[in-house]
């Protein structure tokens, strides 16, 4: 996978929102997916998936998915504070 193309979200920046878009049967799937698909652990994956709830990029290529998940990441802070 390349990193960047053109300007826009790297291929593996897309391949994370794919996943994210997806239902995930049963414990382990998703994170089974993660290291089959992007060859990353799963801690990094979340890593990277976290940086791209603040991009705006990943917002203008997939605003459904993002908003979904920002909602969900500032419910958990909130039930944190």
């Amino acid at each position: 996978m390349t990193d960047h193309d053109d300007g826009g979200l790297s291929e593996r920046a897309r391949a994370v929102l794919a996943i994210e878009r997806l239902s995930w049967a049963g414990p382990g799937a998703k994170e089974r997916a993660v290291r089959e698909r992007l060859g990353i652990s799963p801690t990094h994956y979340y890593q990277l998936l976290n940086a791209l709830l603040d991009d705006e990029r990943a917002l203008a290529h997939d605003p459904v998915t993002v908003n979904r998940l920002r909602r969900i990441r500032e419910a958990q802070r909130e039930r944190r504070a």
